[in-house]
C-alpha cells in the first residue's frame, strides 16, 4: 500500500489534509506534541512519525515526545509509531547520541504497552540492517520481526 506523509502546523489544517486522503497509508508527524496528541485521538492515521531533532532535554529526563498516555492511545487506535531513520542518519555524532538515547526510551514505552514500532526511510534501506539497528538499541524480537 502506498504511503503519504503529512504535516501540519495547526489541527484544522492537518484534519483536512488527512480526510482528503482515501485508500492510501498515512503517516503524520509534527514537531508540536500537543498537535501530535490531538491528531492521534481524533483522526484515522496509521503512523504517528515521532522527530527526535531539535529537541531539549530536561535535567533528569529525555524529552523525547512520546509517554505512556500517548502510548495507550496509539494501542487503542492501532496505531504504528514511527522512528525516523533519516534523522540518525543525517546528524552529528553528538546529536545521533542524544536520539539514539530518546529512541531507546520510546521503545521502552512501546514495549511495555505491546505496541508496534517500525522506521521510516525515504532512501530504501535493506532489511536486515534495520532489523539489527532495531535489536541493538532494544527492540524485542517480536517488533523487529514486522519491520
Amino acid at each position: 500500500m502506498e504511503s503519504i506523509l503529512i504535516s501540519a502546523k495547526d489541527f484544522n489544517e492537518a484534519r483536512k489534509k488527512i480526510r482528503s486522503i482515501k485508500g492510501k497509508k498515512i503517516i503524520f508527524f509534527s514537531n508540536d506534541d500537543e498537535l501530535n496528541r490531538k491528531v492521534l485521538e481524533k483522526e484515522p492515521i496509521d503512523i504517528l512519525l515521532l522527530n527526535q531533532k531539535g529537541r531539549k532535554d530536561k535535567a533528569k529526563q529525555r524529552d523525547s515526545g512520546f509517554n505512556q498516555v500517548l502510548a495507550k492511545i496509539a494501542l487503542k487506535k492501532k496505531v504504528v509509531i514511527g522512528i525516523n531513520l533519516e534523522e540518525v542518519i543525517n546528524s552529528s555524532t553528538k546529536e545521533k547520541a542524544e536520539i539514539l538515547g530518546r529512541i531507546r526510551q520510546n521503545i521502552k514505552i512501546c514495549k511495555k504497552n505491546k505496541l508496534n514500532m517500525v522506521f521510516i526511510s525515504i532512501k530504501g534501506k535493506d532489511q536486515y540492517d534495520i532489523k539489527s539497528l532495531g535489536l541493538s538499541i532494544g527492540m524485542p524480537t517480536w517488533m523487529t520481526k514486522k519491520l
